[in-house]
C-alpha cells in the first residue's frame, strides 16, 4: 500500500490549482454551446471534429500531468492585489490568464499560432475564460488563491480555493447538464451588462467579487449550509458569464 502514498499526495497538491473542477468547466462549455450562432457552431465544429465546447473545456487541467506542458501553469491565475491596478501589479515574466486569453484570441483571429494548432488553441481558449471568473484565480498575491486558507467544509478539510473550484458545485449533485439547464436564464439586460469582451474588465469583476469569497467565511472557518447560501448566487452568476462571454468572443471570432 505504501507505494501509492506519493502518487496520492501529489493529486491533491496539484488539484488544489483547478479552476472549477470537471463539472464547472463543462457548465461554461455547455452554456457557450448553448449561445452560440449556427455559423460559428459549424465553424467551431470544423476545429474540434467529433468533440464539443464542454467536452474539451477541461483539457488544460487535464494536460498539467504531462511535463511538457509546465510552462503553461502560470496561464490559470493572474495576480492584483487589493488597492492596486493591474498594471501597478506588474505583469509576470511566465504571463498570466490575461496575458494567455488576448493572446490566444488574437491567433484564433489571425489562425497564426504559437503553441500547437487551432483546435490546441481553441481548447484553452474555453478553459480560461472559465478560470478568469472564478473569483479566486484572480488572486491578492498574499495566500496563492485562497489554497492557503484551511477550513472544513461540511465538516472535512479543505481550503477556500477548492470550495470555489468545485465543492458548492458538487453540493448541488447536478450533473454539467441539469446544472447548465437550471442556470442559463440571463436576461436581456444582464446579457447587455455582459457584453464587454475585454479580458481585463473580466479580472477586476473577479477582484471585487473576491472580498465576497473571503468576507463570508465565519471565524470559526467551518462552512456549510449558511455559506453556500450565501454565495451560491455569485457562484452561478461567474459560471454564466464566463458561459456567454466564452460564445461572445467564438461568435465574434467564428461567427
Amino acid at each position: 500500500m505504501k507505494r501509492f502514498v506519493l502518487p496520492l499526495i501529489t493529486l491533491l497538491i496539484v488539484s488544489q490549482s483547478f479552476a472549477w473542477g470537471p463539472t464547472g468547466h463543462r457548465i461554461v462549455g455547455l452554456i457557450a454551446e448553448r449561445h452560440l450562432t449556427n455559423k460559428a457552431r459549424k465553424n467551431i465544429e470544423k476545429a474540434l471534429g467529433f468533440e464539443t465546447l464542454a467536452e474539451v473545456s477541461y483539457y488544460m487541467d487535464f494536460i498539467k500531468s504531462d511535463d511538457k506542458y509546465d510552462y503553461m501553469y502560470d496561464w490559470h491565475f493572474a495576480t492584483i492585489p487589493t488597492g492596486k491596478t493591474y498594471e501597478e501589479a506588474g505583469t509576470p515574466e511566465e504571463g498570466d490568464v490575461i496575458v494567455a486569453l488576448q493572446r490566444l484570441i488574437s491567433e484564433l483571429e489571425t489562425k497564426e499560432f504559437t503553441d500547437g494548432d487551432e483546435a490546441f488553441a481553441l481548447k484553452c481558449l474555453v478553459h480560461l475564460i472559465g478560470d478568469i471568473h472564478q473569483p479566486l484565480h484572480v488572486g491578492n498575491g498574499e495566500d496563492r488563491g485562497a489554497n492557503d486558507v484551511k477550513l472544513d467544509f461540511f465538516w472535512k478539510s479543505s481550503n477556500l480555493h477548492r470550495v470555489w473550484d468545485s465543492q458548492m458545485i458538487e453540493e448541488q449533485k447536478f450533473s454539467y447538464t441539469e446544472y447548465a439547464e437550471w442556470i442559463d436564464h440571463p436576461t436581456a439586460k444582464q446579457l447587455e451588462d455582459w457584453s464587454s469582451l475585454n479580458v481585463l474588465d473580466w479580472a477586476y469583476e473577479s477582484v471585487k467579487y473576491r472580498e465576497q469569497c473571503y468576507n463570508t467565511v465565519p471565524e470559526d472557518k467551518k462552512l456549510s449550509y449558511d455559506y453556500v447560501y450565501e454565495n451560491l448566487d455569485l457562484l452561478n452568476q461567474r459560471l454564466l458569464q464566463a458561459g456567454i462571454r466564452l460564445a461572445n468572443v467564438l461568435n465574434e471570432i467564428y461567427g
